[in-house]
């Protein structure tokens, strides 16, 4: 009976620590895959480099899903990080990238800071209503301030420089690139130890048991509001480097579409998957342009049509699929190994 105990407990040993390395194992093939993207397929670099932006701007929204909130406005921080870079550009030519970078971010902080004390009083579709409202009201003000703004038109984002250097167009896309991948890398494990720290385990509490946090002294708003501003970071960091890549900046970035386009990747993703985050953009941006350039009529259908499939068949998302995949592996290869390794 000891020895069925011993083999069982073994083999739950063994399943538990084989999912997480080759979890690991295949995050750090695809990241070495992206950073050959330049050599292999220097054609996809620039769909690439928007891809990660805009996945790093979806970590934003969800870390929020991690707290069981949605939120339909936050382009917000992606464009006034994006306008932030493209105003300090505009005082002061030939900025560096990483204070265009910091200037963004540093914007799109105290403008979630602001909104964040408001909304994390409400929960549920008020709370992602309200984000939509300070979104449309910001995109009302660029807009309309066209002697500042540049109106519809927007205004140019001029290449800033790179330690001192002025680079040529090929050379400062390259930089931006691997910046991208870097970011992605460091971001997103920064992001999975926020959701194991103390901090993140209260904020992802909100989801399941709101009460029992204040029955234990804690303050729900405090630890969403706190979720709430690294959200908003994570989306200003990816306005930024989408406004560096394109070099414009328009009221598009704050549009209500482009907060639902953020949504719509979370979930086909993978709701509250940092690592989804990142797929379901390279995806989603990859059949965006092949299907507008095949069947520009209808790529919006298809699009509509791989998420429906998505949410019906596989509501875990794109990770949730990879996830059961590895599962299987996992499970058949235990099945097939020596007795004695048992």
């Amino acid at each position: 009976m000891s020895d069925l105990s011993q083999n069982s407990s073994s083999r739950g040993a063994v399943n538990s620590g084989s999912m997480p390395s080759m979890r690991a194992l295949l995050t750090l093939l695809a990241v070495l895959l992206l950073a050959a993207v330049p050599f292999i397929v220097p054609s996809m670099q620039l769909l690439i480099n928007l891809a990660l932006a805009k996945g790093l701007a979806v970590l934003g929204v969800t870390v929020l899903l991690r707290a069981g909130q949605v939120s339909f406005g936050h382009a917000l921080f992606f464009g006034i990080s994006a306008y932030a870079g493209a105003f300090l550009t505009a005082s002061l030519p030939g900025a560096d990238i990483i204070l265009v970078l910091i200037a963004g971010v540093l914007g799109a902080a105290i403008s979630g800071l602001l909104v964040g004390l408001f909304v994390v009083r409400y929960r549920g579709i008020f709370f992602g209503m309200l984000n939509l409202a300070f979104s449309m009201i910001f995109w009302s003000i660029l807009e309309k301030f066209y002697h500042i703004t540049g109106g519809a038109d927007g205004i140019r984002l001029t290449r800033p420089s790179v330690l001192g250097m002025a680079l040529e167009r090929d050379s400062f896309e390259a930089v931006v690139f691997y910046l991208s991948v870097v970011l992605m890398v460091g971001l997103g494990w920064f992001t999975l130890r926020w959701f194991a720290s103390p901090v993140g385990q209260i904020f992802q509490t909100i989801k399941t048991n709101e009460t029992r946090l204040e029955y234990l002294g804690l303050s729900p708003k405090r630890a969403l509001l706190s979720g709430y501003l690294l959200s908003a970071m994570l989306c200003g960091v990816g306005g930024s480097l989408m406004a560096m890549t394109q070099g414009v900046v328009t009221p598009e970035y704050v549009w209500w579409v482009r907060s639902a386009e953020m949504v719509f990747i979370a979930v086909l993703g993978g709701a509250g998957s940092v690592r989804g985050a990142f797929i379901g953009a390279l995806i989603y941006e990859i059949v965006r342009v092949y299907a507008s350039a095949f069947a520009g009529d209808i790529w919006q259908l298809l699009l509509g049509s791989f998420l429906l499939v998505i949410i019906l068949f596989a509501p875990g998302g794109i990770m949730g699929i990879v996830d059961g995949l590895m599962g299987r592996v996992s499970r058949k290869q235990h099945a097939t190994a020596p007795e004695d390794a048992r």
